[in-house]
């Protein structure tokens, strides 16, 4: 009868351990995916942002030459991290181009040189880290693709969720199975899910136990926010008007 409760017992424990949820010590992080400094400025005052990334599409959509929107970007970080996509073709000249953007920062921000995943991207990753950048891979749309930037040795992969929700994948499944994967191989590098349109999109990614996500400032809008949270502030100061009367 012993016996047979401590059995029990040790089945019981086995299921808990395999069904319990892995232990992660890693941080959600927010970073601000825009190149607008009023967006930028604004979010700083109350947003707890890590940092912002760009690229070309990004700055498209501003309107504005790198060599002007850079510095600016730079000066707002005050040590956070900076995401800045090389337009370069050649992995050499992606390098000269990391270079330069790291001379113009300087030291005002935590600068990271986005690199796109063409077979050039994946030769420059290695240089990259040699010549001691941080190194983002972008544009990554599969699982494999991020294990092999985090053996060439990215620190971040950015998986791209809404535009393979676009092409009938599954970006959500995508950055899961790169986070497990990260996690039971003792990779380093860590997730930068990027490219969301909904707030559900980026509570479902959270729940992967992603590292970090980048997100557009129309979306970090409405993630802080909630109507019946508006509604509860204004009833807090109609019931609370003549009753606080500490002088302060």
């Amino acid at each position: 009868m012993i016996l047979t409760k401590i059995c029990l017992f040790i089945l019981h424990s086995s299921i808990i351990c395999t069904f319990a949820p892995e232990k992660n010590n890693s941080n959600m992080y927010y970073l601000a995916d825009t190149a607008n400094i009023k967006e930028i400025e604004k979010l700083l005052r109350y947003f707890p942002l890590q940092g912002v990334t760009t690229n070309p599409t990004i700055l498209a959509t501003e309107n504005r030459k790198l060599s002007k929107i850079l510095p600016e970007l730079a000066n707002l970080m005050d040590g956070k991290m900076l995401h800045v996509q090389m337009i370069s073709e050649k992995a050499e000249r992606m390098v000269d181009e990391a270079k330069k953007y790291r001379e113009i920062t300087a030291d005002k921000c935590d600068f990271y040189a986005k690199i796109p995943i063409t077979e050039e991207g994946f030769r420059a990753i290695p240089m990259l880290k040699k010549a001691g950048f941080k190194v983002t891979a972008t544009a990554i749309f599969t699982h494999q693709q991020a294990l092999v930037a985090a053996r060439a040795g990215a620190n971040f992969v950015a998986p791209y969720v809404n535009r393979l929700d676009n092409i009938s994948s599954h970006g959500i499944e995508v950055v899961s199975h790169i986070v497990k994967s990260f996690n039971d191989f003792k990779l380093p590098t860590k997730v930068l899910a990027a490219s969301f349109k909904t707030v559900d999109q980026v509570h479902r990614v959270s729940l992967t136990g992603c590292y970090s996500a980048t997100i557009s400032y129309e979306l970090l809008e409405r993630l802080r926010s909630h109507p019946m949270t508006d509604t509860s502030v204004e009833t807090f100061l109609k019931d609370g008007k003549n009753l606080y009367d500490i002088p302060f």
